[in-house]
């Protein structure tokens, strides 16, 4: 039965793939179409020339927003980038969590035995490599982009690549913190659009460190270029609470912390008065930096699909632990979160609820650790202080005294804080903490690059694990 299920779920990935194409391509012919005089004269054609297809600002975007649209795809943020990271941050000797579906692809990445084959993987690259195209397709065409939006239309576009290449880059890519960034892989930058969906022209992988600075570019400049609130879609603060993630990665801790302190003295974020209340929106809370936007008509929450009861939509195959549960404290409101025997995450009970990517929590962890780090004089505020704000708000007693606590104590706060929310597994390797037995530099909790992409592109190198 796994073995028919494996290939149902392979035949899926399959027919996603293809409709994302059909999509794409669709979206574009009718920019044809609505651009040009006459369809008679028009040849059929697999690509589409840019030059037809974009040549008024509204076309552009419709593109950026299909970028959106690509960046929730369930292989994005519509969950797999985020639930997969964590069953492979999994220390399966002291299961915090344990896959217990019949899928085979997440059970090889809980189990760390992941093969090159692996259709979730390769879903991933594709389902990137898209979104990126997308993006470059916009920054392309912006000479078209009327003049008063083109800093925004840029700044949105720059903002989807960096955060999709940073994610890749997390995945694919030796950790920062591993050092010899000048020469460990990562992926293929590609920053302009190619003809075919996914296609990299056969660009070989970049460095860690070529990829890290172009994220580092894309959200930089995002930053600078994007309004201070823009609904749903990206803001400079988003952009800078990304950049906050990215520069705490890389043990950036000044830049960590002077970002995270911009979103926090923004003023447009606030926690929300309960810790519960942060989760199974329809609509973003007080505390959402930036959510994947899901309703009924539209959007994937595979997060829900995975991590819930069928009471709740969801197919119930990650489970907690006790391990995980013994680590909170006594009184620890995040604990009434956990339902049926405590064994299941209250995190993503609603099957049409918002995916959150970063909330204002994260920035008081961020800026609390690497004010920790860097020492005083502290941005913003004293470390005890942001981590006071996280813990009283879950009912714990506050620190009296800087004495109380430690290194480990942040990131302990941080783990539980931000529990299956795709945060485990690049926390573990940027502090250079092993996985159960696993050190953090290891092969076995990379993905490996897709086979097929190794057998059409002949410039793409496999992680060294995977050559084994």
């Amino acid at each position: 039965m796994k073995a028919i299920e494996s290939k149902t779920v392979l035949i899926i990935h399959i027919m996603k793939k293809i409709k994302s194409k059909i999509l794409t391509t669709l979206i574009l012919m009718v920019f044809i179409i609505s651009s040009c005089d006459g369809l008679l004269n028009v040849d059929p054609q697999q690509s589409i020339d840019s030059e037809i297809a974009l040549n008024t600002s509204d076309n552009v975007e419709s593109v950026l927003i299909g970028a959106y649209d690509a960046l929730s795809d369930d292989d994005l943020f519509g969950g797999e980038i985020l639930y997969e990271p964590d069953l492979l941050a999994d220390d399966n000797v002291n299961n915090e969590v344990q896959w217990t579906g019949t899928f085979e692809e997440p059970e090889q990445i809980w189990r760390k035995d992941i093969q090159i084959e692996n259709a979730q993987v390769s879903q991933t690259w594709d389902a990137a490599y898209n979104a990126i195209n997308l993006t470059n397709t916009v920054i392309s065409a912006l000479d078209v982009v009327n003049e008063d939006i083109r800093g925004r239309v840029e700044g949105e576009a720059r903002f989807i690549r960096g955060i999709i290449y940073f994610n890749l880059l997390k995945l694919y890519g030796m950790p920062y913190s591993a050092g010899n960034i000048g020469t460990n892989l990562g992926v293929p930058i590609v920053t302009t659009p190619t003809n075919e969906i996914n296609e990299e022209s056969e660009v070989p992988r970049g460095t860690v460190e070529a990829g890290y600075q172009q994220v580092l570019n894309d959200l930089e400049t995002a930053e600078s270029l994007l309004p201070e609130t823009n609904g749903i879609y990206a803001s400079s603060s988003v952009a800078a609470a990304i950049l906050s993630r990215v520069h705490l990665q890389m043990g950036n801790y000044n830049l960590a912390r002077e970002a995270a302190n911009r979103v926090i003295n923004s003023g447009n974020y606030s926690l929300t008065s309960e810790y519960a209340d942060a989760f199974n929106r329809t609509s973003n809370s007080s505390e959402d930096i930036f959510s994947i936007q899901v309703s009924e008509q539209d959007g994937a929450n595979s997060m829900n699909l995975f991590y819930a009861s069928a009471d709740f939509g969801g197919r119930g195959d990650i489970i907690v632990r006790p391990p995980h549960i013994a680590l909170y404290e006594a009184g620890d409101d995040r604990l009434a979160l956990f339902y049926d025997g405590s064994t299941r995450t209250g995190k993503w009970s609603n099957q049409f609820g918002n995916i959150g990517v970063v909330r204002l929590a994260e920035m008081y962890l961020t800026r609390a650790e690497a004010n920790f780090r860097a020492g005083p004089p502290y941005v913003g505020d004293d470390p005890i202080n942001d981590l006071n704000t996280i813990r009283g708000r879950v009912n714990l007693p506050f620190y009296a005294s800087p004495t109380e606590f430690d290194l480990d104590d942040i990131l302990l706060e941080r783990k539980l804080e931000l529990m299956f929310e795709g945060h485990l597994l690049h926390d573990l390797k940027r502090t250079q903490r092993s996985v159960g037995n696993i050190s953090y530099n290891s092969g076995q909790i990379l993905y490996p690059i897709p086979q097929r992409e190794i057998d059409v592109n002949p410039n793409l190198v496999q992680n060294d694990y995977y050559q084994q």
